[in-house]
């Protein structure tokens, strides 16, 4: 069966898994820190350092500013890359205190460039820079992370090797989704890759087996 669009394989994927809860956090400040934290090890590593930040600090803004880096060095060792980590979210976390935190206002300000302006800076590459997007901003961007490509090119997408060998295929924002139904989307790629692309179990046995994907390039959702 073909799909014709990211939003019929999200509603399918919303059928047969449930919602995903995803990014599981209670501030948008330990979604910031989350993002860095998680990149190149698993959410496991990641959360035993959030759950030392939010000893020290229960995401509190101005108690997160206040850490000094070999303090944020210490807390993340758990997650792995903890000196260029710490560095990053030392960083991050004075940028956005800059700016009081204020999401709208930093979207207002930088508009289109915000993506741009995010990449610059450090330890921020594309994927951590759309979840900012996604999560922080509030804008309906599509994660084409590792479990995504390897979902798409199972769906009958060509071989997908990079971040952006995926993000030139799909709308760079989803129009027919909704914020919440966008941030949905990337949990459900994610909680479907690590039942079926882990441990063993083929694509071949779940539940999207029998469906391809309709993507054309540039076309918007």
């Amino acid at each position: 069966m073909t799909l014709g669009n990211l939003k019929e394989l999200y509603e399918i994927l919303l059928k047969e898994q449930g919602p995903s809860e995803w990014w599981p956090a209670d501030s948008k400040e330990e979604i910031m820190i989350g993002a860095i934290l998680v990149q190149n090890t698993n959410w496991q590593n990641a959360a035993r350092s959030l759950a030392n930040l939010k000893a020290l600090t229960n995401f509190q803004r101005k108690q997160l500013v206040a850490l000094r880096q070999p303090e944020i060095l210490e807390a993340i060792r758990p997650s792995g890359f903890y000196c260029n980590k710490s560095q990053s979210l030392f960083e991050v976390l004075h940028w956005f205190a800059a700016w009081q935190f204020d999401y709208k206002t930093i979207q207002a300000y930088y508009g289109e460039d915000l993506r741009k302006t995010l990449l610059q800076l450090r330890g921020i590459g594309e994927e951590t820079a759309d979840v900012f997007l996604l999560y922080l901003f509030d804008q309906p961007i599509f994660i084409a992370d590792s479990y995504a490509r390897r979902l798409m090119e199972h769906l009958g997408l060509p071989t997908l090797p990079t971040y952006q060998s995926l993000k030139r295929l799909v709308p760079a924002e989803m129009k027919n989704f909704t914020i919440a139904e966008a941030q949905d989307f990337h949990g459900q790629i994610d909680e479907f890759g690590k039942v079926w692309f882990r441990g063993g179990k083929r694509f071949e046995q779940s539940f999207l087996a029998d469906f391809s994907l309709l993507v054309e390039e540039g076309k918007d959702e």
